[in-house]
């Protein structure tokens, strides 16, 4: 990797949107014409990622062949089903709503949580609320622990440090939302003869913030290379509605709101998206800096952390590995549908 030369700032990650659009719609053309599907199905969230997708893939197939699915469950933001009816209407796909709470309920999800929570919050029961959050990236170089913040029924709100049991319980229990959702989108790709896509950005996907098997699992993931800024001007580009071009990015998977950045990334993603493709393409730590209004010092802990997360969820990314060796099925395809 060479050093970064000349200016670095915002402007360093324009790309040419029309251009890029038309990469993005050919790829996907070629993939499902070589897989034989025959349309792919989108899980709408109301949010940009989905929405960018959803609206590439209606410029690379048509609305005709673009299926949306609004999978909200009984803990998600009343605005949600809303956004990602507005982006379905806004498109011209066919869409359906599946409420999942049934199936979370009956698989134990919502109470595997709530035991795990009152293993630091025993009032923890019917009526709180509660979310996860990480300390600041930038504000030290102390070991950052997860806390649950709880909001009990009378307005009172709370937060306790996190046990490595109570962490993993809260994290394994809410996974089954994302598993939910995948199930349900193979579901209705299978009947329709479909391939399923997902929507992480670059700064998810290199960072770990998906669940495998759930919203990691994917036939095709068109804006896996694009930063978050990126995906933002696309998003104007193909006319994806401004109320959802316009609002804050949040987990929609805790029963209070929760951000992104309070979450995983601790910074804004303007902020991470420079620190991110400084950290790729060898820009020097003060031009970095510089950019993103933070010292020297935070942005070494910022490089820090995004290497320790890369390393913490390589395991997300690897495939099933085999004992043997066995022949692959069409061996040159993973290399000839490469972006």
């Amino acid at each position: 990797m060479t050093e970064w030369t000349g200016y670095f700032g915002p402007e360093s990650l324009d790309i040419d949107l029309e251009y890029e659009t038309a990469r993005i719609a050919e790829w996907l053309a070629t993939y499902l014409a070589r897989v034989k599907r025959r349309g792919v199905v989108v899980a709408l969230s109301g949010g940009i990622d989905s929405s960018v997708v959803a609206a590439l893939c209606v410029r690379a197939l048509g609305p005709d062949r673009v299926f949306g699915l609004h999978l909200p469950e009984r803990e998600s933001s009343s605005e949600t089903v809303g956004f990602s009816q507005l982006l379905a209407d806004s498109l011209g796909i066919s869409s359906k709503l599946e409420d999942i709470s049934g199936i979370l309920e009956a698989a134990g999800c919502y109470q595997r949580r709530d035991d795990a929570i009152r293993m630091v919050c025993p009032d923890y029961g019917p009526g709180h609320k509660s979310k996860i959050v990480l300390p600041s990236v930038v504000d030290s170089d102390s070991f950052r622990l997860y806390s649950v913040v709880v909001l009990d029924p009378d307005g009172g709100q709370s937060t306790y440090r996190l046990t490595t049991d109570a962490y993993l319980g809260i994290v394994a229990a809410t996974n089954f939302k994302q598993r939910v959702r995948k199930m349900l989108e193979y579901h209705h790709a299978d009947r329709l003869n479909y391939a399923v896509t997902g929507t992480p950005n670059r700064l998810e996907y290199d960072q770990g913030f998906f669940v495998k098997l759930g919203d990691g699992s994917a036939d095709v993931k068109p804006i896996a290379h694009l930063y978050k800024s990126q995906v933002y001007a696309l998003a104007e580009y193909l006319g994806v509605p401004e109320e959802i071009r316009v609002r804050p990015s949040t987990t929609d998977t805790y029963s209070m709101p929760q951000s992104q950045e309070e979450f995983y990334f601790s910074l804004p993603y303007q902020r991470m998206d420079l620190c991110l493709f400084g950290r790729n393409n060898g820009v020097p730590i003060a031009d970095i800096a510089l950019a993103t209004g933070l010292t020297d010092e935070q942005v070494q802990r910022v490089f820090r952390d995004i290497d320790q997360k890369r390393k913490t969820t390589e395991y997300l990314h690897v495939p099933p590995q085999l004992a043997e060796r066995v022949q692959e099925i069409l061996p040159e395809f993973n290399e000839s549908a490469r972006l």
